[in-house]
């Protein structure tokens, strides 16, 4: 094209007959962090100033000068020094507060933008209790992912308290929970009634009994959650409400060390069922509902921190989640 060719393509004529530059698209990018807060952000995931600075390719010596620089400008100290690596101080955890919500803050206008831009991009994070993340979240998000196949996901499977926090801090945007969160900053979205059983082997004793107590396991081998998972908590409510004590012949807080300990043995474990009635990693323990009232109350929640405007990617899942627990409420 001739140097006059380049330049008619350049111009156009407005309505009133005046040429103008013909504006190119942008190209849109995500919104580039404050590179402090991502290296303050880095040196909290790594626990140490070093690590961070091998994460991040800097010199650590480089890292500590800014950060040092940073404690000098806020007029106090944000980490404590340690022969292992650092912790945060007092004001290091306020600032690490402002400086997730900011980061999160970030990524939800990068979303948000390309969002309305029609590229149906986004990543969303979820907190999840493990039973919940076995089959509801991967069901959910396989059919979320089949109409926004650009949407990316990270799941973190959590306790209660550590799915709060979570949720608290905008690490998350969601979380699936059996505990009620008791918080003035948690919004509870949906809730749906689900069962929670006692797992066996198809040819236990009770695999067949109906309406199953808590009662009726004390004389078999007992596995329970520990304190950390919420279905403890809800066998210890029924327990503290009779004269029943259990004793447990193993205690870990992993559900699939439970159902793997009672497929080689004549033991009971307690779980919510999520999905079908049968054990949903592979069919061959049954799961029979426990009709103690404390047990049969049992249910799981969507939960969002309030007042937070979800970007278009998690609010439209979070849709999708509702949908699902309203669908298998009957189950």
């Amino acid at each position: 094209m001739s140097s006059v060719g380049k330049r008619d393509a350049a111009v156009r004529t407005s309505k009133a007959g005046q040429p103008q530059p013909d504006r190119l698209m942008p190209v849109l990018r995500r919104i580039r962090p404050p590179r402090l807060y991502v290296y303050f952000d880095a040196i909290i995931r790594h626990g140490s100033i070093r690590r961070a600075a091998e994460a991040l390719h800097i010199a650590s010596s480089a890292l500590n000068r800014r950060v040092l620089d940073l404690e000098q400008e806020l007029g106090t100290i944000l980490f404590d020094r340690l022969k292992g690596g650092v912790r945060l101080t007092a004001a290091g955890e306020a600032f690490a507060v402002h400086v997730r919500r900011t980061l999160s803050d970030l990524d939800r206008v990068s979303d948000h933008i390309q969002a309305l831009h029609g590229l149906h991009r986004g990543h969303i994070a979820i907190g999840a209790a493990e039973s919940a993340a076995v089959d509801l979240v991967p069901r959910a998000m396989a059919a979320f992912q089949r109409d926004h196949p650009r949407v990316r996901f990270t799941v973190a499977v959590g306790t209660p308290r550590t799915m709060l926090s979570d949720l608290l801090e905008d690490r998350v945007e969601l979380i699936l929970t059996h505990e009620e969160p008791g918080h003035h900053d948690v919004a509870v979205m949906a809730a749906a009634p689900k069962s929670f059983c006692a797992l066996m082997r198809p040819d236990h004793p009770l695999a067949s009994r109906a309406p199953l107590h808590l009662r009726d396991c004390q004389d078999y081998p007992i596995v329970l959650a520990d304190e950390s998972l919420a279905g403890r908590s809800l066998i210890e409510a029924t327990l503290a409400a009779s004269s029943l004590r259990l004793e447990p012949v193993l205690v870990t807080n992993m559900v699939e060390v439970m159902k793997q300990y009672v497929r080689s043995s004549q033991a009971i474990c307690f779980q919510f069922r999520i999905g079908p009635a049968h054990d949903p990693t592979g069919g061959d323990l049954v799961a029979n509902p426990l009709a103690d009232p404390e047990l049969a109350g049992a249910r799981l929640m969507l939960a969002v921190r309030r007042g937070r405007v979800l970007p278009p990617a998690a609010a439209a899942f979070g849709e999708t989640l509702r949908t699902l627990l309203r669908e298998s409420a009957a189950l």
